[in-house]
């Protein structure tokens, strides 16, 4: 993927009211934003829907974004919001039309909400209400694949505290979803000192 350094051209460009940079933009962000989105949700419909609404929220707030920080880092954070409200709509909908849906489910499988996580986003929205501050980083690390640096910066906390957060974080999703929680790990990054096979 590029870096933000490779984004920043296009951004500004966009961000001065360029419309053609913002369309080059976008499309060059939608299979970024479909792979953080179908980290939340694999069924190819229910990401393809929350990745509509996170580039229209991007086009939006693209003005917002005032080059401070990781660009990268803060498309993660729109598409992670808008996959979250996506399943949120879906339960909704599913409730609504007095579907089936489970209270818990078996963390092997995925839900009959149209192919969500639902032991994930359950557990999650659990792990949200009782430790908000571990949420933000675990999502923003194990599901936006970023640096524990980025996620400093994006939260405005230490290093230190960010990698304790994220470790309580899996701790609770681990205790939440059984031995069979395995988050997949991000890309290994000499920014976060790192290497292969050294852990997270």
């Amino acid at each position: 993927m590029a870096g933000d350094g490779e984004w920043a051209e296009l951004v500004a460009a966009a961000r001065a009211g360029d419309p053609a940079a913002l369309e080059r933009l976008l499309l060059r962000l939608r299979p970024v934003v479909m792979r953080r989105c179908s980290r939340f949700l694999p069924h190819h419909a229910d990401a393809e829907e929350a990745a509509q609404d996170a580039l229209l929220s991007i086009a939006t707030h693209l003005r917002e974004y005032a080059g401070r920080g990781s660009f990268l880092g803060w498309v993660t954070v729109i598409a992670s919001n808008a996959a979250r409200s996506t399943y949120r709509s879906m339960r909704r909908r599913a409730e609504d039309s007095h579907a089936a849906v489970p209270e818990s489910a078996d963390p092997r499988t995925t839900s009959v909400i149209a192919g969500t996580r639902l032991d994930l986003m359950e557990a999650l929205a659990a792990l949200e209400a009782r430790h908000p501050a571990p949420a933000e980083a675990f999502v923003l690390r194990d599901l936006g694949d970023l640096t524990y640096l980025q996620v400093a910066e994006i939260t405005g906390a230490p290093l230190g505290t960010v990698k304790d957060r994220i470790h309580q974080a899996r701790r609770f999703m681990r205790e939440r979803l059984g031995d069979g929680f395995r988050p997949d790990p991000p890309r290994p990054d000499v920014r976060d000192g790192n290497a292969p096979g050294t852990g997270r």
